[in-house]
């Protein structure tokens, strides 16, 4: 979404709400604010070292096969914009896989990938809206974003030092925007 207020342009991504969002039961989400990031490719290295063996920036650029972000740092337009997955709630990846290789948990709505059923036919990635399903060419399978299972947040987020990735409901996030909007006006 894109909103401008007395001069001030907005950027956020919007969520959809769903059965998920509502109650007790809402899921925290990664959220990207836009004009924070300036283009350190932090949560990159985060994520490749989040998914290497070792969890060690000095023993993982020595893996076989090399360790691999799942999000990326894009310039567009002169700004820096991180990409990850959406874990879209109609994702068309997990549609598109043959092998069941990447299921969608009905509650969460995180799309999760089974390297072991993983043929390397790039149907997940020909199909992504966003293109940030990336190839591991060793093992000849797809890779993506899982949102760091067995973390309490994600490396991505923690390693952000601007914050311009948040891990928060949705509720919150909102309120986040607008606390700053009003803080930015007086």
């Amino acid at each position: 979404m894109n909103v401008e207020i007395k001069g001030i342009r907005f950027f956020a991504w919007v969520v959809e709400e769903s059965n998920y969002l509502q109650g007790e039961d809402r899921m925290k989400e990664i959220f990207v604010r836009i004009e924070r990031c300036v283009g350190c490719h932090s949560c990159e290295l985060a994520c490749a070292v989040e998914h290497s063996r070792s969890k060690n920036l000095y023993e993982a650029i020595y893996e076989i096969p090399r360790p691999k972000r799942r999000l990326y740092v894009e310039q567009m337009e002169g700004r820096r914009i991180p990409f990850l997955c959406r874990h879209c709630e109609d994702a068309p990846c997990v549609r598109a896989c043959r092998t069941n290789a990447l299921l969608q948990d009905p509650v969460t709505r995180i799309v999760t990938h089974s390297p072991e059923r993983c043929i390397g036919c790039w149907l997940c990635a020909m199909t992504c809206p966003y293109g940030v399903i990336n190839r591991e060419e060793e093992r000849r399978i797809a890779i993506k974003c899982d949102r760091c299972p067995q973390r309490e947040e994600p490396a991505c987020v923690k390693a952000c030092l601007t914050g311009a990735l948040v891990f928060l409901e949705e509720q919150d996030f909102a309120s986040l925007v607008r606390r700053e909007a009003i803080s930015r006006t007086f």
